[in-house]
């Protein structure tokens, strides 16, 4: 009978060792990985060796995902407008039984949606400064979509639903303005739903903050004491 064979010899045999290589990172994982050293660092300020060491890639290899940072800084910024865009080609298109006011609300509304899904995208969007081809066309696209808002701000005056005072260009930039403070200080998860968020931006930059004036309380004259007498 031959002898009986070890233990060694009849386990398992060891996994094979993990092949070493680039990780499995796809163009989206590197685009949002992009947008934040982006705006963490400046576009200026960021290389693709800076990019390619918060990935793990060599230099080389990230160019197998991305031909260049011109590309994804024009992948973020197209992120963020045609989402803009998309605002306002959605409110502008439904217009059976609706006013301009109430698509220009809605316009804001969407912004602020738009606003809070792309945040990293929109912040990049808002520190460009036409420094290159894919800036300036940004930019064109930017006012391209305040002549839009301004338009939308003028059916509404002409149709009496906005004062006429102010001139729709102004409340255009007042508006967005509004909805563009948002990259300053809000933060994701910060107990504040985005649907609440977008109600109570359209809320205040439409009707104010004071309470309408059947709802408002009535005056009251401080309570004074009467002088002490002696």
């Amino acid at each position: 009978m031959a002898a009986c064979e070890s233990l060694a010899d009849v386990s398992e045999p060891a996994p094979a060792a993990p092949r070493r290589g680039r990780p499995g990172y796809d163009q989206e994982t590197v685009l949002r990985r992009a947008i934040e050293l982006f705006n963490e660092q400046g576009y200026d300020g960021t290389s693709m060796g800076d990019l390619a060491r918060e990935l793990g890639f060599t230099k080389s290899a990230i160019y197998h995902h991305v031909p260049s940072k011109t590309h994804l800084l024009a992948l973020a910024l197209d992120e963020a407008l045609d989402g803009l865009t998309r605002a306002i080609d959605e409110a502008s298109a439904d217009v059976t039984g609706r006013t301009a006011y109430q698509r220009l609300r809605d316009v804001v509304h969407r912004s602020v949606e738009v606003l809070v899904e792309h945040q990293p995208a929109v912040t990049l969007l808002l520190r460009v400064r036409g420094n290159s081809e894919v800036e300036l066309e940004a930019l064109r696209r930017r006012r391209e979509i305040d002549a839009r808002l301004a338009a939308l701000v003028t059916e509404a005056i002409d149709e009496g639903s906005l004062r006429s005072d102010v001139p729709p260009a102004l409340v255009s930039r007042l508006l967005f303005g509004m909805v563009n403070s948002l990259v300053e200080w809000h933060r994701a998860g910060g107990g504040v739903e985005r649907a609440q968020l977008s109600e109570a931006i359209t809320t205040i930059a439409f009707d104010g903050l004071a309470l309408p004036a059947q709802q408002t309380p009535p005056h009251r004259t401080p309570h004074r004491e009467a002088p002490h007498q002696a």
